[in-house]
């Protein structure tokens, strides 16, 4: 086979997403001869942080997005679904056959662009990010219970005021979303020394073992999971079943004096519902990675709420981040190029978004 040739034979793979040159380069060297990687950073906006996977407010000019969409037209896969598209992305990429994206929660954009009926592979990061949101959701629980933010204003203040702290040890963390990053979570809690119970989808009593908690709450149980929690986690991707899941009935229902931490999907939770807990101390604190509304608007009363810590959806970013994910694609793109499209990990289901 002539060089010509040889080329053309190669399955076109376009990055869409900015990355880091060297995990780019990881990814074009895995396999040289048979697939051609298209990457264009000067089509793409500036990475502004390690693992940035783009600025949400950068348009390309028209010059550029005629270039871009060139490019497109001959990619057979695709490291993350382009943002700002004005056209349905299948008639951007009509040879596009899968769409190894950067987060776990796409299941909504998926929907959003109308591709739940597409015969295309979408796989997620699932799990890539399970140890930075686990880390998270104990630096909150740890800043609360030691009440890190009083002692770091008592020391700018030169005041020695003793005090009694509350430890983790044969508290209930309740989690919603037992799955890669709700597991790791509760591993990290029984470390703690702290019961972990949970609700999930399948709720089959039998899984709680498996999932290494003590209990597994069904839909119908809620109320009564929720009345027992110390600690309430959500890390549940956003559907159709957990949208609005968390309303005011649910968060009443909330052992008093409980801490909320949502890593999940803003969406879950009714703000005000939230809000209203949190200034009359029913809810003691929360950490919250993930809002309704995102960037979180100026005028926004989490700002001002007192016992709110605010992470700007950042808690799962970390410097590992895309090494970890150019390696998932890198092993995804092995089986895809044998033709073993049943060992791509984790395929998203387009119809229960997760």
């Amino acid at each position: 086979m002539s060089g010509a040739s040889a080329a053309d034979a190669r399955v076109v793979a376009m990055m869409t997403s900015p990355l880091e040159p060297e995990h780019v380069e990881r990814i074009r060297s895995a396999f040289p001869d048979r697939l051609e990687l298209i990457y264009r950073p000067d089509l793409m906006p500036a990475i502004r942080y390690v693992a940035d996977h783009g600025d949400p407010d950068w348009r390309r000019d028209p010059a550029q997005e005629r270039e871009w969409h060139r490019l497109l037209h001959r990619a057979e896969i695709l490291f993350d679904f382009p943002q700002h598209e004005r056209y349905p992305l299948l008639d951007l990429a009509p040879k596009l056959r899968w769409v190894q994206t950067t987060s776990a929660g796409a299941g909504p954009l998926v929907k959003r662009l109308g591709l739940q009926d597409a015969d295309l592979i979408v796989t997620t990061a699932s799990g890539i990010h399970a140890q930075p949101l686990a880390e998270f959701v104990f630096a909150a629980l740890l800043f609360h219970t030691k009440e890190l933010g009083r002692l770091q204003n008592e020391q700018r203040m030169h005041q020695w005021n003793r005090f009694a702290g509350v430890e983790l040890v044969g508290q209930t963390m309740a989690i919603i979303g037992p799955g890669r990053i709700g597991r790791e979570i509760g591993r990290i809690a029984r470390a703690f020394r702290m019961r972990v119970v949970a609700m999930g989808r399948d709720s089959n009593p039998t899984r709680a073992e498996t999932l290494g908690v003590d209990r597994l709450y069904g839909r119908g149980e809620l109320h009564e999971m929720l009345r027992e929690a110390d600690c309430l986690v959500v890390c549940a991707p956003l559907t159709p079943e957990t949208e609005d899941l968390l309303g005011e009935a649910e968060l009443a229902a909330l052992k008093p004096g409980a801490v909320f931490v949502n890593v999940g999907r803003g969406a879950i939770v009714d703000d005000d519902a939230l809000l209203c807990g949190l200034r009359d101390s029913r809810i003691a604190f929360a950490a919250l990675d993930v809002f309704r509304e995102e960037p979180l608007p100026p005028d926004s009363p989490f700002w001002d709420t007192p016992n709110v810590l605010i992470n700007p959806h950042s808690a799962s970013t970390v410097v590992t981040e895309n090494a970890k994910i150019a390696e998932l694609f890198v092993r995804n793109l092995g089986h895809y190029l044998a033709g073993e499209l049943g060992q791509l990990a984790p395929v998203l289901d387009k119809h229960l978004l997760y």
